[in-house]
């Protein structure tokens, strides 16, 4: 579990399903990371589940400290089309412009640079999401190509691994 100053991520699970499909169900949410039906929401849950048992990371939900309400995901995932890792982020409507994707989001970067040993992490960012290139500014990533990903264009942002903070063996 990751702890911050207002959020608590842990990682995604099954029973988190429900919250998961609502959270896509959003079209402004949506509009760029897309919808899942239960059923596709319980596989990809799965999935995640699964990259946390084989690779020690994945999807968390972020959970407010004062609540305990989810509202919505971040987390490092491996991404085998490109052989990287990336970050991402995905708050409920209603709880965006307080920073909490900014502060998902860092906590989530400094935890895979002090754990993992990649030398860098991408963001990949759908055209017109002004707000989530905001986001991975704020987090010192930069544009590094364009590509494709699920067959719909995306800017591949990255961050490398910042000086001084390798693993030790």
């Amino acid at each position: 579990m990751i702890e911050t100053e207002r959020l608590l991520l842990r990682p995604l699970r099954g029973a988190d399903l429900d919250a998961f499909v609502e959270l896509h169900a959003d079209p402004q949410v949506n509009r760029f990371v897309g919808a899942y039906s239960a059923p596709q929401a319980r596989e990809r849950l799965a999935e995640i589940e699964r990259q946390w048992d084989e690779r020690g990371h994945g999807l968390c939900a972020i959970e407010l400290k004062s609540s305990g309400a989810f509202v919505g995901r971040s987390g490092l995932q491996y991404l085998e089309q490109f052989g990287e890792v990336e970050l991402g982020w995905t708050l409920r409507a209603g709880h965006w412009g307080r920073g909490y994707a900014t502060e998902a989001a860092r906590a989530c970067l400094d935890w895979g640079f002090a754990t993992l040993d990649d030398e860098y992490f991408t963001a990949l960012i759908r055209p017109g999401n002004d707000a989530s290139v905001k986001v991975a500014e704020r987090l010192g990533f930069s544009p590094r190509r364009e590509d494709l990903l699920k067959g719909s264009p995306v800017t591949v942002y990255a961050v490398d691994r910042p000086a001084g903070t390798g693993l030790t063996a």
